[in-house]
C-alpha cells in the first residue's frame, strides 16, 4: 500500500461529525462523491410541457370529432338532396311502374313539366321529347331515389 499515511490525531472529529448524517437518504443533496446527483426540478418546466402535451392531444381529439361531424353533415345533405329528388320525382309524369333496384332518367320538358323514363340522353335518336336531363336516378327500398349522375 503506497500514498500518505493519515495521522489520526490531527482528525477534527467534531467537525467532521457536522458533515455527516446517520440518515444519508433524508439529505436534501448528495451526502459523497459517489452519490446519484439531486437536482431541483423546475416545476415551470413542468408544468409546461403537461400542459403542452394537454393542448395537443385535445387538438388532435377535437380535430376527429370536426371531422366526424363534417361527415355527419355531408350525410345530412345527401339524404336532404335524395328527399328533394324523390319529392320532384313523385310529382313528376311517371307512365310505368319503377322497380326497386332498377335506374331510371328525369328529365324536364320545354314547358317546365318533369317525366320519368327508361331510356337514358344518350340512347335517345334525333327526336328527343325533352329539353333538359336532369338526373339519372335508382329507386331505393325505402322509396327514395338515389342519385346517380346529375346534369352539372
Amino acid at each position: 500500500m503506497t500514498g500518505k499515511k493519515i495521522d489520526v490525531s490531527k482528525l477534527d472529529l467534531e467537525l467532521m461529525k457536522e458533515k455527516t448524517t446517520e440518515n444519508p437518504g433524508t439529505l436534501p443533496y448528495a451526502h459523497h462523491s459517489g452519490s446519484a446527483l439531486i437536482k431541483p426540478e423546475d416545476k415551470g418546466k413542468i408544468t409546461g410541457r403537461a400542459v403542452a402535451a394537454m393542448h395537443s392531444q385535445t387538438d388532435m381529439q377535437m380535430a376527429q370529432i370536426y371531422e366526424q361531424m363534417r361527415l355527419l353533415a355531408d350525410q345530412a345533405k345527401k339524404i336532404q338532396s335524395r328527399v328533394e329528388v324523390s319529392e320532384r320525382i313523385y310529382q313528376a309524369s311517371i307512365a310505368f311502374e319503377p322497380l326497386i333496384n332498377h335506374r331510371y332518367f328525369l328529365y324536364q320538358k320545354e314547358d317546365g313539366i318533369d317525366f320519368m323514363s327508361m331510356i337514358a340522353p344518350e340512347e335517345w335518336g334525333r327526336k328527343k321529347d325533352w329539353a333538359n336531363f336532369v338526373a339519372e336516378v335508382k329507386l331505393l327500398a325505402d322509396h327514395t331515389w338515389e342519385i346517380l349522375r346529375e346534369d352539372t
